[in-house]
């Protein structure tokens, strides 16, 4: 058996670094990150609108603007404080069906639409004033 390092592992030489060749990152690069991973947080807070429901609001002529979703997301973020998992969400004439841990509007009825007033499968409702 042979017992010899060489026989184990290669020898070769470690390779050359040059002195300046390992640069920390500029502070630029620092506050792209920072602005990057911001950005993403604030992705993944911001409520999305479902495929269904963009049509619902698309059919009944309902425009949010950036507004609107801002204090529906302040609502969908109360909901989820409070545990909540579907949440019906009052917003004016609309009543919006979301999944709070999906941070999504499922559907979007107006004032016309709710004829039965009645929704099942929530557990919270959050009426934004």
């Amino acid at each position: 058996m042979n017992r010899e390092i060489s026989s184990i592992l290669p020898v070769a030489p470690l390779p050359v670094v040059p002195a300046g060749g390992r640069q920390s990152p500029r502070k630029d690069d620092k506050l792209s990150f920072q602005e990057a991973v911001q950005r993403e947080i604030a992705k993944g807070q911001e409520i999305k609108i479902s495929a269904h429901a963009e049509k619902r609001l698309k059919e009944r002529n309902i425009v949010l603007a950036q507004d609107d979703l801002d204090k529906i997301n302040m609502a969908v973020k109360q909901a989820e404080s409070k545990g909540s998992r579907e949440s019906l969400i009052i917003y004016g004439d609309l009543a919006l069906i979301t999944s709070v841990r999906n941070k999504t509007i499922v559907t979007a009825m107006d004032n016309n639409s709710t004829t039965d007033h009645v929704f099942t499968n929530i557990d919270s409702a959050v009426i934004v004033r």
